[in-house]
C-alpha cells in the first residue's frame, strides 16, 4: 500500500512592520531592541528567561516588554502561558524604514532614528565578529559564507531599485524547500547600502 503523500508545508508569511514616528520612538531603547531581537531569533520567552539571556533584571525586561506591547511589537503567546507565567512573542518578523523618517525635523524622532540605526549597526558588527571568531567550528560551511563589499556609481533611483531587487531575491529563499534540508542552518544576511563622499 503506498504511503500517503505528506501535506505540503505552507510557507509562512514574513510580516514586516513599517515604522512611523510614534512606533520608532517606542522601539528606540537599547534593551527594547535587544528584547525584540531575542524574541525574533529564539522564539517566545518569559520576561525572566529574557532577563537571564540578556543579563538584565526581570523587572526591567517586564517593563520594556509591556512598552513594546503597547506599540504593537510584541504580544502574548497564549499557547505557552501557564498560570501566572506570561510568555511573549514577536508580533512581526521584521521592521522596515519609511523614507519620511529621514526627512522628519522633530529632534525627538531624529534622536530615536539615530539610536535605532546605531544599535542595528552595532548588532551587525557583533554578529559578524562572533562568526569570524567561531568560523573554525563550522567546517561544512567553508565556501558557503560571504563577507564582501562593493563600490558602485548609482543615482538614488537606481540604488533604490537595486535594494528592492536584492530584497525580492532574498524573499525567494525565505520559504525555499531547501530550508528543511538536514544540513540547513539559520543564515544571517546583512545588507548595507549608503553613499560616500568621493576624494
Amino acid at each position: 500500500m503506498p504511503e500517503p503523500e505528506k501535506a505540503a508545508k505552507a510557507p509562512q508569511k514574513h510580516v514586516t512592520r513599517v515604522l512611523d514616528p510614534r512606533s520608532l520612538r517606542g522601539l528606540a531603547h537599547p534593551l527594547r531592541i535587544q528584547l525584540l531581537r531575542s524574541l525574533r531569533h529564539h522564539g517566545p520567552a518569559t520576561a525572566s528567561r529574557l532577563a537571564e539571556r540578556l543579563g538584565e533584571s526581570s523587572g526591567a525586561t517586564s517593563y520594556h516588554l509591556r512598552q513594546l506591547a503597547a506599540h504593537g511589537f510584541v504580544e502574548d503567546d497564549p499557547t505557552l502561558g501557564k498560570g501566572r507565567e506570561r510568555w511573549w512573542r514577536a508580533a512581526q518578523q521584521g521592521i522596515s524604514w519609511d523614507a519620511s523618517l529621514d526627512r522628519n525635523t522633530d529632534p525627538e524622532v531624529r534622536g530615536a532614528a539615530d539610536l535605532l540605526l546605531h544599535e542595528v549597526a552595532t548588532n551587525h558588527t557583533q554578529e559578524l565578529s562572533t562568526w569570524i571568531a567561531t568560523r573554525h567550528e563550522w567546517p561544512e560551511w567553508a565556501g558557503a559564507t560571504d563577507m564582501s563589499d562593493f563600490t558602485l556609481r548609482l543615482p538614488p533611483a537606481a540604488a533604490r531599485e537595486l535594494g528592492q531587487r536584492l530584497h525580492a531575491l532574498i524573499d525567494e529563499y525565505r520559504n525555499s524547500p531547501s530550508a528543511d534540508a538536514p544540513d540547513a542552518g539559520r543564515v544571517r544576511l546583512h545588507l548595507h547600502a549608503f553613499p560616500q563622499r568621493e576624494g
